[in-house]
């Protein structure tokens, strides 16, 4: 990005800006640059599996909203995930607004697929003990993160917040407004959608060739 950019925390809360709530129990009491800095690493993270080389903007919307609503948070121990469902919404609206017609997903299909068997039937390390150990440590995070950006963002979402930042199913629900069988079927597909992409991949990228070679 060409413009020249701000921390974002400090845009958001401002040199000597004190934004303690009161002193009744069960308020928040963190100041919100305090929560925001505690919070930016992980909130980068997460967006950058989410919607990639947006994440920058994505956190920047994300603690601009989330300063503008910092007296709805009750209870400074709900702040991080608090701070995570705006940010999940940030992303949900970037990837809305890039999204692309998504190609259709044969579900019956990807039911059928299994990473483990195609790994074993395709043999891509002949003189390997341990076929999927080598086919994984191949694969860095910078490769898991370009197949997560290839999903749709329907099954991303959960991904990302179960299986990599350690969120509870009933938790990512209430983040995304859905019912709890609604994530864990969406977690399920995702899965499947996911290892597909990951085969996929390594082919494309050449990934099989230098294991057979």
């Amino acid at each position: 990005m060409s413009e020249t950019r701000t921390d974002p925390v400090q845009r958001t809360t401002g040199p000597g800006r004190d934004l303690r709530q009161g002193a009744a129990a069960g308020t928040a009491t963190l100041d919100f640059g305090e929560l925001a800095r505690q919070q930016l690493p992980r909130l980068y993270s997460i967006a950058r599996r989410l919607v990639g080389d947006d994440a920058e903007d994505a956190v920047q919307d994300c603690l601009l909203k989330a300063f503008q609503r910092y007296g709805e948070l009750r209870v400074a121990s709900s702040g991080p995930a608090w701070l995570v469902t705006i940010l999940v919404n940030c992303c949900r609206d970037r990837g809305r607004s890039r999204a692309r017609s998504p190609q259709p997903v044969d579900f019956e299909q990807l039911e059928r697929f299994s990473l483990y068997r195609k790994i074993a039937y395709e043999d891509p390390f002949p003189y390997s003990d341990s076929l999927h150990l080598d086919f994984l440590a191949g694969l860095g995070p910078e490769d898991v993160r370009a197949v997560l950006l290839r999903l749709p963002m329907l099954y991303r979402l959960p991904l990302v917040l179960v299986y990599m930042d350690g969120f509870l199913t009933k938790e990512v629900a209430r983040m995304l407004g859905v019912p709890l069988g609604t994530v864990q079927a969406r977690l399920h597909r995702g899965r499947k959608l996911f290892e597909k992409e990951l085969w996929d991949y390594a082919e494309q990228n050449g990934l099989m060739r230098e294991a057979r070679g």
